[in-house]
């Protein structure tokens, strides 16, 4: 459920921190990626280094690095998460959190958060009675916060009653129950192909193309993400995933990744055409490697088939295809040319004469376009931002049909 799940948990100065630890190894296992902050006073109840190991990230703490002076950037890391944790939350930092204090790092990263907040309070029986946490947790929770309720039993004090913080498990439920909630493709099967094509030339040269498969494999992430069963066919490439709702296959020529596709797509509810398919293979491959003779060799192509032209002629009402374009020229008419011949739902644009655009980058920069034509132009992202643009493009146009 949390696989691919981007947390920040934020760890405040109590006894409970301890179980800090244990969240984080909960998290972690569940296939999140965490990231730690400590408050100044939560350095007194649990190491950097056991968080840091656990949770395979630097623990961050200071708005900038000591040695460095080098900034944390609480905005960027406000926006990266999907989630912000703060457990255990003491009655100090729900204090400031109720009424917009910000002066540590923690707090300046809930402000600047746009992700599901969820808040484990701790402390002891009084002070969780006092009126005035009574009154701030409301009021946090009216700011849409989750909270997440302490639980009954012996407290650091000596004294027995409610304060201490819900166990590790318990939280990662109420976590986990979130995003299944969210999770707006389970039930779907949707078809994705990656990376490039390899058309054999002899048994050691081939017809190819630079596609690394990134972008291919961080759709096919995300989609899991949102709760898709996805069947990859990807062609050669270093890219891998784990993910449970994932199913790869592997190919290498255009011929292999059609007849996969064939199979594969009448039982899809979506398909995503991100692989760069070779247009055009040898006619005759060589059985033999071809001995260099001549200063000149013709080598006679012929076309592959068009995979998502053949799956066109099979497309249902209900089904919904996405299609790529990469362009160097006439960007827009091609890809609207494209979207229509291939009868796609959405084409996603993307142009060479954009740097860091296309293949062997880490980062993308795309046009979305629908049967309309509506254009929708993104700036420079990392391609698994690009992979949650491109899916939730998926989502409101399956929520359209």
């Amino acid at each position: 459920m949390l696989r691919g799940k981007k947390i920040i948990l934020g760890v405040c100065g109590g006894i409970a921190a301890y179980k800090s630890a244990i969240l984080t190894r909960l998290l972690v296992k569940q296939g999140a990626e965490v990231r730690v902050i400590l408050t100044p006073s939560a350095h007194e109840f649990v190491t950097p280094l056991t968080l840091s190991t656990l949770s395979k990230n630097p623990v961050l703490s200071a708005f900038s690095k000591p040695e460095t002076g080098e900034w944390t950037n609480h905005v960027d890391l406000g926006l990266w998460g999907d989630a912000l944790v703060i457990a255990p939350a003491t009655a100090n930092t729900i204090a400031k959190m109720a009424n917009g204090l910000c002066d540590n790092l923690l707090l300046a990263t809930y402000l600047s958060a746009r992700c599901p907040v969820f808040i484990a309070p701790a402390m002891d029986l009084d002070m969780l009675a006092h009126p005035a946490t009574t009154a701030n947790l409301q009021k946090v929770a009216g700011f849409g916060n989750h909270i997440i309720e302490p639980t009954h039993g012996e407290l650091a004090s000596g004294l027995i009653g409610m304060g201490r913080m819900a166990e590790p498990e318990d939280i990662l439920k109420h976590i986990e129950d979130l995003f299944s909630k969210t999770q707006k493709l389970k039930g779907k099967t949707v078809l994705v192909t990656a990376g490039p094509t390899h058309e054999a030339i002899d048994p050691v040269r081939f017809i190819g193309n630079h596609s690394s498969g990134k972008m291919g494999f961080a759709i096919a992430e995300e989609l899991a993400n949102n709760g898709a069963t996805v069947n990859l066919v990807t062609g050669p490439t270093n890219q891998h995933t784990n993910h449970p709702l994932i199913t790869v296959k592997h190919v290498v020529s255009a011929e292999e990744m059609f007849n996969a596709c064939m199979v594969l797509f009448s039982s899809s509810d979506i398909a995503v055409l991100a692989a760069a398919v070779a247009d055009y293979k040898p006619l005759q491959a060589a059985t033999q490697k071809i001995k260099k003779k001549e200063n000149n060799v013709m080598l006679e192509l012929t076309k592959t088939h068009d995979i998502a032209a053949s799956l066109a002629t099979q497309k249902n009402n209900g089904q919904i295809v996405v299609g790529f374009a990469l362009e160097t020229e006439d960007e827009t008419k091609n890809a609207i040319k494209k979207l229509k011949s291939k009868k796609f739902d959405l084409i996603v644009l993307n142009s060479l004469n954009d740097n860091g655009a296309g293949f062997g980058h880490n980062t993308n920069k795309i046009t979305i376009i629908n049967t309309k034509h509506e254009a929708i132009s993104f700036d420079l992202k990392d391609k698994d931002e690009v992979a949650k643009d491109i899916v939730a493009a998926i989502i409101k146009n399956s929520e359209g049909k």
